[in-house]
């Protein structure tokens, strides 16, 4: 890893933040959408493609990397992350990991350079968290599949240029085994996307319903070509890891915005004579706050460079993600209420924060998957006598 590169990218990544995106805040609000000019510049930054080698065209940085820039990137709100997230965890890797080489000279380019969004359609009405239940099948017929089905809360999909769509492709084959990647283009006949979610928070990162009546894709489109029919649930699981560590360095650079934003009014903010950040009971709201935060960073960290290491992170990357997730909601609750009355009202940044923050213990594996993930570990660890 080229530290002098990355050092530079940060600092430049948080002199962007400062300047351009947090002015931008507001904007997303009222209009539902990131600004053309700062899609722009996140694409010439070339973060779109911070997970996607070299070689197409990407960053190729290693995960640490990516992780210290997230801290920095995030501190603005979360919508600015989500438009190019997809692109760094399974609308690429998945690629990079069990695509052939066509597919990845097909898409990765276009994906890095930030020119086609992806999106990843696993969750459907009735399926979430037992995601190898999925009902959306994808039906032999000749050289093709026809895909049929619905995918639901779909991140970026009435923006998404390409969908990797998870359909069961096998039907004699039960539960994860029967399930394939496809990667489906925008424009296929048959194709729609439902109108945009109303959500609690998190304005301007869109999800939406996406709706497949017999989609015709050649078996071509499956991740790793046709050979790889039924193996698409693994190549989900392949990249989970990394995904989950991306999200808990996400939930971190949001805890950092938080916390300055408490403290900063703590030490403005009068009360009896004096700032409130006097009051000691301030202090230790504030307190539990950095010390969960410095926690949570050093877990995030120290799974990112086993992963880069090579090491299997299963366990590690669930517990940053739970961890990370859980600390983001308590330091937004905290500095509600050192906010006191204002931190209530619309017009001030931590009770948006506070509502964006809310989803992080949901998606991509709610806390509840996290401790099943990581108690697993555990016991299969201990019955091979691995230890902890």
């Amino acid at each position: 890893m080229d530290t002098a590169l990355v050092r530079s990218l940060t600092e430049t990544v948080h002199r962007v933040v400062t300047e351009r995106l947090m002015p931008a805040e507001q904007t997303v609000v009222e209009t539902d959408r990131i600004p053309d000019d700062i899609r722009a510049l996140l694409q010439e930054m070339g973060l779109f493609g911070m997970s996607v080698p070299e070689a197409y065209g990407g960053l190729g940085l290693p995960l640490e990397a990516e992780a210290e820039i997230l801290f920095a990137l995030c501190r603005a709100s979360v919508a600015f992350r989500s438009m190019l997230g997809t692109n760094n965890g399974i609308g690429s890797q998945g690629i990079v990991i069990d695509g052939t080489e066509s597919q990845k000279r097909a898409y990765l380019p276009a994906i890095a350079a930030g020119d086609l969004i992806a999106a990843f359609c696993l969750t459907e009405p009735d399926v979430g968290s037992d995601a190898a239940a999925l009902r959306t099948v994808a039906r032999r017929d000749g050289g093709d599949y026809l895909l049929r089905g619905t995918k639901r809360y779909i991140t970026n999909a009435p923006e998404a240029g390409l969908l990797t769509v998870m359909a069961r492709s096998e039907p004699d084959r039960p539960g994860a085994d029967g399930i394939s990647a496809f990667l489906v283009e925008a424009g296929r006949p048959g194709l729609s996307i439902g109108p945009c979610d109303r959500k609690m928070g998190q304005r301007g990162a869109h999800t939406a319903d996406v709706i497949l009546d017999d989609v015709r894709v050649p078996a071509e489109a499956i991740i790793g070509g046709p050979e790889k029919a039924g193996q698409g649930f693994r190549t989900a699981m392949k990249v989970l890891d990394r995904g989950r560590i991306h999200l808990a360095a996400v939930c971190v650079g949001a805890a950092r915005r938080l916390l300055d934003e408490a403290l900063g009014y703590a030490m403005e903010r009068r009360q009896f004579g004096q700032p409130v950040a006097a009051f000691q009971l301030v202090q230790a709201m504030l307190a539990d706050s950095q010390a969960e935060l410095y926690a949570a960073r050093c877990m995030t960290l120290d799974a990112a460079r086993r992963h880069d290491a090579g090491a299997r992170v299963s366990k590690e990357a669930a517990c940053a993600k739970m961890f990370a997730s859980e600390m983001v909601g308590r330091v937004a609750d905290r500095a509600v209420q050192i906010h006191g009355g204002a931190g209530y009202m619309a017009d001030t940044p931590v009770e948006r924060l506070y509502r964006d923050a809310r989803l992080f213990r949901i998606y991509e594996g709610t806390t509840q998957i996290q401790q099943l993930v990581i108690a697993r570990a555990m016991i299969r660890e201990a019955e091979q006598g691995l230890g902890l």
